[in-house]
């Protein structure tokens, strides 16, 4: 790939790289040429965006590995590693919804599969990449989200709201470990955006009984009056990864169009 470029032989790695906001920043990443690792769950997904980055003049490897399986996360490192020489960049994007239901009737397993995904993975997906970024520094990126931190009006996401706000509070503690060795540690939060997350969303019928009805007349997105694109989003991804951020660490940035401040 040419040179002048924002990301030019960085080595990134991207969970959730299968769709959405890992695919959207998988894409810009290697536009702006990154080497990057593709890590999803689904295989079939997930090979479709090497395609698009390779026919595209890119590079990239993909891996199957799942951010609850920490054993197949440290392959997977070891891999791009032992291909590219190092690793600058780890946008930690996987994760769920979820069970959508009361405190009072969720079942203690689907809380636990939150948990270990979205929490539990994100701290996995860090502590592995560390060995790696400490060597000449980097950037790690979390994604959360608006619930658990400006918004908690989504009835029945206590388990997703409260990985969220626990990634935020994660980011924090690892942006200020982590500064002497020059990583840096951001968290995105978006709010809706059109990706196919909401297919991890199981919704209980008794979800009704302790809903609270909020209308907005005039609609909850004040600025784009719909839901934002990954690809807006992938844009701040590339911010956070960049040198362009180079003093930037332990910050939660939102991209929801305003969203949150209606709630």
């Amino acid at each position: 790939m040419s040179s002048g470029k924002r990301l030019e032989g960085k080595i990134a790695i991207v969970t959730g790289a299968g769709s959405g906001i890992g695919r959207a920043s998988a894409l810009l990443m290697a536009e702006q040429g990154a080497k990057v690792l593709l890590i999803d769950i689904d295989s079939e997904r997930v090979e479709k965006v090497k395609e698009e980055i390779t026919q595209a003049g890119g590079e990239a490897m993909t891996s199957n590995c799942d951010i609850s399986k920490p054993e197949t996360l440290k392959d997977c490192y070891r891999e791009a590693a032992e291909k590219w020489g190092k690793i600058d960049i780890v946008f930690a994007n996987a994760g769920i919804n979820g069970a959508k239901a009361p405190i009072e009737t969720m079942e203690l397993e689907d809380w636990d599969r939150t948990i270990q995904t979205n929490l539990r993975g994100t701290f996995a997906t860090l502590k592995y990449a560390i060995p790696y970024l400490k060597e000449k520094g980097g950037s790690i990126i979390i994604t959360s989200s608006i619930n658990g931190n400006r918004v908690y009006t989504n009835f029945g996401f206590s388990a997703y709201a409260t990985t969220k706000a626990g990634q935020v509070a994660f980011m924090k503690m690892a942006a200020l470990e982590l500064a002497q060795f020059n990583i840096r540690v951001n968290a995105i939060c978006p709010g809706a955006i059109s990706t196919n997350i909401d297919e991890s969303t199981k919704e209980t019928p008794d979800l009704k009984e302790v809903t609270i009805p909020i209308e907005y007349p005039q609609g909850d997105q004040p600025l784009a009056k719909g839901p934002g694109q990954p690809s807006q989003v992938a844009q701040l991804v590339l911010f956070l990864a960049s040198e362009d951020s180079s003093h930037i660490t332990g910050t939660e940035v939102y991209i929801d169009g305003a969203e949150s401040l209606l709630h």
